[in-house]
């Protein structure tokens, strides 16, 4: 039997993980043949990384996650720089911007998301006004923003933030102008916004709450509907995104803020798929990587054949800042008070200390937290949610990372971690696994990285590799 051809419209992080996935499945392509279609002329890089570019903290070339010869060498038909145009259901084609057409037994859409402008007098993406989503974006900052120059961050959620943490390490007076009363009101309570605010603050962002663009002015800066002028030589614009559904939507598909899919990705043709930022299903939280990555896995199961049963039934991701200096994970129910019935909510708040911890619990479980500056708790915590186990009844111990799951003794070595407690959870890698990979010559965090993928999503857990392989090298 011939191999079925796979086409993936779509190169960013979902796409390469799926095509890696199929890969992985079917080395030598017997059951599927791949044909990838990019629209940037970039190979594939990880684009939750962007703003440690931004920062300096790390270079384009280093945030890469194929080389050049990855198609080749894994038998791809990778093609970047291609606009496609319109699908073919009819047909099962897509059809190029340069008139040519690609056939297709199964297609999957990995369109991803594209940012938002808000509706701002004068506010349109060109010199000055840079939407913070792309690595062409990253350029585009780097050359606008000459050190010490006005800088104004349109947003204050998750990657707001951790574009103007970038760009006040590089010496710009950053200005972020957010409309509601906190920063990342999506995963943070007031508390844990306010203490955040101020930790940022200390770090050299000015910060204008419950205000809005009313005007661009270029060269001037951002006029707010309270008559204040925001000096800006750059405008950061990082207001959300909208799933890109225009060629599932032009198609006849099934769209409604992304495109919807069931549990094995499907769209409402059965020969197409999607995943990742632009498929919507009621499982998936917005715009985080770990989801994408484990339909990725889903869909190249159902694809290759490899597992039939293979079913996406959701994602209970972790929300973390990627932002030198700070250390920040919510996870689950966060926005609960204490007067919620029938739940437990505890929280820790030290302002001066950049610290600010919430605990929310169901029926001696964790259901939600939000970890700021406490990283032994949110490792801890982290495990103890995923894997339901039942909470010591000293709370504040575990709140304070002072208890680990499973029963383990309390203490900062990784020798206390149990073999099943998930070191990365963008790759689902657990402690037992990076043993396994070092025991066959992965024996620094780089090898680990390459034999487990350990640190390559949102490289919250590269310290942690890290330690780990030092304890490692010591036995």
């Amino acid at each position: 039997m011939s191999p079925r051809e796979v086409v993936i419209v779509g190169y960013g992080m979902a796409g390469a993980r799926l095509a890696d996935e199929i890969r992985r499945r079917d080395p030598i392509a017997e059951r599927v043949r791949l044909t990838v279609l990019g629209a940037e002329k970039h190979a594939a890089y990880n684009r939750v990384l962007l703003s440690a570019v931004v920062a300096g903290g790390m270079s384009a070339e280093s945030v890469r996650l194929h080389d050049d010869e990855w198609a080749a060498r894994h038998n791809i038909d990778l093609r970047l720089g291609v606009d496609v145009t319109r699908i073919d259901r009819g047909k099962r084609c897509v059809e190029l911007a340069d008139g040519s057409t690609v056939d297709y037994d199964a297609l999957v859409l990995a369109t991803g998301a594209n940012p938002w402008i808000p509706p701002v007098e004068g506010l349109e993406a060109g010199p000055g006004v840079v939407a913070f989503r792309s690595l062409d974006d990253c350029a585009k900052i780097l050359d606008a923003a000459r050190f010490g120059a006005p800088v104004a961050v349109l947003g204050g959620g998750l990657l707001g933030l951790e574009a103007a943490r970038g760009l006040a390490g590089r010496g710009n007076q950053v200005t972020v102008v957010h409309p509601l009363g906190h920063v990342m009101e999506r995963q943070l309570d007031p508390a844990a916004g306010h203490v955040l605010a101020r930790q940022l603050t200390d770090m050299g962002v000015t910060f204008k709450f419950g205000a809005t663009a009313a005007r661009y002015l270029p060269g001037d800066g951002l006029k707010l509907d309270d008559g204040t002028l925001v000096p800006a030589d750059l405008v950061v614009v990082a207001a959300g995104v909208r799933a890109e559904t225009a060629l599932a939507a032009d198609a006849g598909l099934d769209v409604d803020m992304g495109i919807l899919v069931d549990d094995v990705l499907r769209t409402s043709d059965g020969r197409i798929h999607a995943l990742g930022d632009c498929a919507r299903h009621p499982g998936a939280p917005a715009g985080l990587i770990q989801p994408a990555w484990e339909q990725a896995e889903v869909l190249a199961d159902v694809l290759t054949g490899t597992n039939a049963a293979a079913r996406y039934r959701g994602t209970t991701a972790v929300t973390r800042l990627k932002a030198r200096g700070i250390d920040l994970a919510a996870l689950g129910e966060t926005q609960l008070d204490a007067g919620t019935p029938d739940v437990e909510v505890l929280t820790f708040n030290d302002p001066t200390g950049g610290r600010y911890g919430k605990l929310v619990v169901r029926e001696n479980r964790v259901t939600g937290a939000i970890l700021l500056g406490l990283p032994d708790a949110a490792a801890s915590i982290t495990q103890f949610h995923d894997r339901g186990t039942p909470l010591p009844e000293d709370r504040l111990s575990v709140l304070l990372g002072r208890a680990l799951a499973g029963g383990a003794t309390p203490a900062a070595s990784p020798a206390d971690l149990p073999a099943a407690a998930v070191i990365c959870r963008c790759n689902n890698v657990t402690k037992g696994r990076l043993i396994e990979a070092w025991k066959a010559g992965a024996t620094d965090t780089p090898a680990l990285a390459r034999a487990t993928r350990a640190t390559t999503g949102c490289g919250g857990c590269t310290d942690t590799v890290g330690g780990i392989a030092n304890w490692l090298a010591a036995q």
